[in-house]
């Protein structure tokens, strides 16, 4: 199967743009992509969109706003994970010789509805009960805490980390340090978790382009290859709230297919939209073993500086969390990091991982995961 590279990344910074169009944050971080792949619109062979709230045929009309029509465009739709997705569709394309380049775009436009907690199926049983998607991680918490000795000080920790390397991003919503005491004394949103422990609404987009063709030198000095990709779906049946099975099936077949493991990841940009989460995916992926999450974050492990940075760029819960554009998001920042442009960590990666989850389904563990690993070749 053909081998699959990165060609060109873009991102706008995210924020809230409720007087732009979807096209209108869609298209500028598209074009910083294709300039930077130095690709024309005769290489383009397809065009994947990954949104959840921008409505009707979002790839079609940031397409049209590029000069990228009379070609195939796909919209993908996953929750959280949608341009997760739709990034390994294109991939699998490729692999598969059905096209030799496409650009993949993640947007998502949030401030139009106001504020508040995402809209979820009203249908949901457990939605139609009132159910929360804070209230879910909330519930995760008080159980990993009880199970595990963990403290509230512990997760109050994961939002200090992270909103201090999104102080370092140009891109991020929320570029402030945020102090462990103001963290823990921030509004309470579910207990335990406060507003600081919690990813804020807004808007973003990111792109990238990716090719079978291995990009100029000149250009990619530093050739990063998606040397995994892979999505599934969760179960439905009882499941330990503590645990992420969903996650650790996924980033198992990611790291067989990859030829690598855990201890090789350099950078890693995980799916944090609340504080607990973060823990709880250091486990799944397999950076500590159960209950010993807290303190592979207590050492340092995870910082900037650590064997294993993890939200270099400030994750959710400092970049923001335009739902549509995380999952490229992280595929920009672990990127950047690889190729050497982005330099705030204190070496350079060779391997990076992308990770998002997606979705509240009454049942599911999570409707779906997406793992990608990133790899410099």
């Amino acid at each position: 199967m053909a081998e699959v590279y990165l060609h060109g990344t873009g991102i706008i910074p995210f924020g809230r743009y409720p007087d732009r169009t979807l096209e209108q944050l869609a298209v500028p971080a598209a074009w910083d992509a294709l300039a930077a792949s130095a690709a024309s619109s005769t290489d383009i062979d397809a065009v994947y969109c990954g949104n959840v709230y921008g409505g009707m045929l979002p790839a079609q009309r940031i397409a049209a706003g590029l000069g990228l029509t009379g070609r195939p465009a796909y919209n993908v739709e996953a929750a959280c994970s949608s341009s997760a997705v739709a990034l390994h569709l294109a991939v699998g394309a490729i692999r598969a010789g059905e096209l030799d380049t496409a650009l993949v775009i993640g947007v998502e436009q949030l401030s139009v509805f106001g504020g508040g907690t995402l809209r979820l199926n009203a249908t949901d049983p457990d939605v139609a009960q009132g159910l929360t998607m804070p209230a879910v991680y909330a519930m995760r918490a008080q159980r990993y805490l009880r199970a595990t000795g963990a403290t509230v000080e512990d997760l109050a920790a994961v939002s200090v980390k992270n909103h201090a390397n999104g102080a370092l991003n140009p891109n991020a919503q929320f570029r402030r340090l945020t102090p462990l005491d103001e963290v823990l004394k921030s509004r309470p949103i579910a207990d335990p978790l406060t507003l600081l422990q919690c990813c804020g609404s807004g808007d973003g987009a990111a792109a990238v382009v990716v090719s079978r063709h291995r990009p100029d030198a000149r250009t990619w000095p530093r050739a990063v290859q998606v040397a995994a990709s892979v999505v599934d779906s969760g179960t439905v049946g009882a499941h330990d709230m503590t645990r992420e099975d969903l996650t650790t099936r996924v980033a198992g077949q990611a790291y067989a297919a990859a030829g690598i493991g855990p201890q090789d990841l350099g950078v890693i940009e995980l799916h944090d939209a609340f504080t607990i989460a973060e823990l709880l995916y250091y486990e799944a992926l397999g950076l500590c073993g159960y209950g010993e999450a807290p303190g592979l974050l207590r050492e340092g492990v995870t910082e900037r500086s650590g064997r294993h940075p993890v939200n270099a760029g400030g994750g959710l819960l400092s970049r923001g969390h335009p739902l549509g554009a995380t999952g490229i998001a992280q595929v920009v920042e672990v990127a950047g990091h690889l190729r050497g442009s982005t330099t705030t960590l204190e070496h350079r990666p060779s391997v990076g991982l992308t990770h998002c989850t997606g979705g509240g389904i009454s049942g599911y563990d999570h409707a779906v995961c997406s793992v990608h690993v990133l790899a410099v070749n």
